[in-house]
């Protein structure tokens, strides 16, 4: 299960991405999370998705 909180879901991403994934299509394929949705979740709090660091920043 993943946080609902914008925040602490951004912090939850950015840790499994620097962890366990080396891309965000790699995380969202291994939790079952639709990618679009995980987008424009953390676009509402400003964030965006960088391929080149495998974070949102």
């Amino acid at each position: 299960m993943i946080p609902k909180d914008p925040m602490i879901l951004l912090s939850y991403v950015n840790t499994q991405l620097r962890d366990y994934y080396d891309s965000l299509e790699a995380l969202c394929t291994c939790r079952g999370l639709r990618k679009k949705e995980l987008l424009e979740k953390m676009d509402s709090i400003d964030y965006h998705y960088d391929e080149q660091t495998n974070q949102f920043i």
